[in-house]
């Protein structure tokens, strides 16, 4: 009932990766797990991602800070911009993902901390590796996973699919097929879509 498509290279997201979890747990519906490379939405329909980095408002920009540390605040997460790396190149991470399928949540999340708190590159082989050991994954089974082209086609797949449904960013929610939502802050209004979906 659930879809929920993300990269772990955005911190909105470890906002509604979060949050989505024990809601789907208290109204007793799964959660489809639908990872992405969020990159490739953004260079095929939402290039303003890039030109607001360009060209930042600064007002806007204060405001998004701000917005983002009342989330962490009230979430209780430890999420700062990375001073080294950003943007991260997620795609290894998220093929991780794709590999694991429903049992990702885990690697997930250590990847979310690994670059979201402690400043780790997740681009890279042997920050990838702790975050496997951090998720109890086995670090060489990944890596000749996402090597693999049915691996890197789940990931292009899952990208198009989004696309393909009028998705533009990370996370993005479906309910019941075709009830899209966008961002951490949609919680509600997935709740109420699941509650009529069942007629409550």
């Amino acid at each position: 009932m659930i879809e929920f498509f993300f990269d772990c290279s955005s911190p909105w997201t470890w906002l509604g990766f979060e949050s989505i979890q024990p809601l789907a747990a208290e109204l007793g519906v799964l959660v489809a797990w639908r990872p992405i490379l969020v990159g490739g939405v953004f260079n095929a329909v939402n290039g303003s991602v890039y030109e607001g980095r360009r060209n930042p408002v600064p007002a806007k920009a204060r405001y998004m800070a701000k917005d983002l540390a009342d989330w962490v605040r009230l979430q209780g997460l430890e999420i700062r911009f990375p001073p080294t790396v950003f943007p991260v190149n997620s795609v290894k991470a998220m093929r991780a993902c794709c590999w694991l399928g429903q049992d990702c949540v885990p690697f997930a999340r250590a990847a979310f901390r690994a670059y979201w708190s402690d400043d780790r590159d997740i681009s890279q082989d042997a920050v990838l590796a702790e975050v496997a050991a951090a998720a109890d994954v086995d670090a060489a089974a990944m890596f000749a996973a996402i090597g693999t082209d049915a691996v890197k086609a789940a990931l292009r797949a899952n990208t198009d699919e989004l696309i393909a449904r009028g998705g533009f960013g990370s996370p993005t929610i479906f309910v019941g097929g075709e009830d899209m939502y966008f961002g951490n802050d949609r919680m509600p209004l997935v709740r109420a879509a699941v509650e009529r979906l069942r007629g409550m």
